[in-house]
């Protein structure tokens, strides 16, 4: 039972949270990420799959509909805003607080990693 409520708390933070950055992007657009792909040396038409990182997969994850899917559609999501947008601050401390300045980044990352391992609990509409 615990570990089931663990699970289902653990998917829903992470799906929410991921998701508001989502329909932000779906109402203010994601032209802006297409010259830091550009920039990088990638087709800008891959700044759409944000969608699929911000919007399809914490959707499953909250749903727990083929949440380990949407969990790894949330990494992979954080691995290019890693790469693309905090390249610089990977290992960067803020000075005001003695924390990594993109911890936020680095928690939905592993968290979303830990999701796509463990799974989504009892408390999912399928259990995948």
């Amino acid at each position: 039972m615990n570990e089931n409520a663990g699970k289902l708390i653990l998917r829903v933070a992470l799906g929410f949270l991921v998701l508001l950055h989502g329909i932000h992007k779906l109402v203010g657009g994601v032209d802006w990420i297409e010259g830091a792909l550009t920039n990088s040396g990638l087709p800008g038409f891959l700044r759409y799959g944000v969608f699929l990182g911000e919007v399809v997969g914490p959707l499953l994850v909250i749903a727990g509909f083929y949440s380990r899917i949407g969990a790894w559609l949330v990494a992979v999501n954080m691995l290019f805003a890693l790469g693309l947008v905090h390249k610089a601050e990977l290992f960067a401390i803020n000075p005001q607080s003695g924390a990594l300045a993109i911890e936020l980044q680095y928690l939905y990352l592993f968290t979303a990693i830990a999701v796509a391992l463990i799974g989504p609990g009892r408390y999912a509409v399928n259990q995948r």
